[in-house]
């Protein structure tokens, strides 16, 4: 039998529980794949939805992962200067397959010094950031740059566990788990990018989220870059 795929997820309070749990679906889905959720400790955490997600397992527990994934969310803040947080994905990101995001949660790569020099994929309101970080931004669902694979903001993160799923195991097995979840979008609405959405409902969406974006822009100038 195959040694399995060991797929480790950082797991955080305040995370985006799409960005965590699209990707999860899909990814546990490959052959002799074995998924972890991994924080602190065991403790239910809380996502940005009002429910919480138990973790399979804790930083101190974690083995060696072939895969290493940041989902992203509001809660990165809190990541950003976090030195047991940065210094699990540094030990872990020196032996992985492969280093992996969604959405803003490569900016918590970046502060683990894991994208120095790397193109990266981010949510499109956080995108301008990366380079302080040493990582080169791109405006795409899906960037796959060497060992580093990023997804773009919050629903990108099927596309990437797509992509990922044939790195892993093959194009054909990723094309039958997109048929087998139905993963065949088609919005009701054409404004799911800034380009579509047009300035003003752009503007409108910045508004409302003025004091959050506001609390982590001042942590990410507050990160100490490695």
């Amino acid at each position: 039998m195959n040694e399995h795929i060991q797929i480790g997820f950082l797991l955080f309070p305040n995370l985006t529980q799409l960005d965590l749990t699209g990707p999860v679906q899909i990814l546990s889905r490959l052959p002799n794949a074995k998924v972890h959720l991994l924080w602190k400790n065991t403790a239910p955490v809380m996502t940005d939805a009002g429910f919480a997600i138990v973790p399979t397992g804790s930083f101190e527990g974690s083995p060696q992962l072939d895969v290493l994934c940041v989902p992203g969310g509001f809660g990165i803040g809190e990541l950003l200067a976090d030195r047991e947080t940065l210094d699990f994905l540094r030990r872990q990101g020196a032996g992985a397959r492969y280093i992996t995001s969604v959405c803003n949660g490569s900016l918590v790569l970046g502060a683990a010094g894991l994208l120095d020099g790397y193109r990266s994929a981010c949510h499109w309101m956080w995108r301008k950031y990366l380079p302080r970080f040493g990582a080169e931004p791109v405006a795409q669902r899906i960037v796959h740059d060497r060992n580093r694979i990023s997804g773009g903001g919050v629903t990108a993160g099927i596309d990437f566990s797509l992509a990922l799923a044939a790195e892993l195991a093959g194009e054909e097995l990723a094309k039958t788990l997109q048929l087998a979840f139905e993963y065949d979008p088609q919005p009701p609405f054409d404004c799911g990018s800034p380009e579509k959405a047009g300035a003003e409902r752009v503007m409108r969406l910045q508004a409302l989220q003025a004091g959050r974006i506001a609390a982590i822009e001042q942590r990410i100038d507050e990160a100490a870059l490695y």
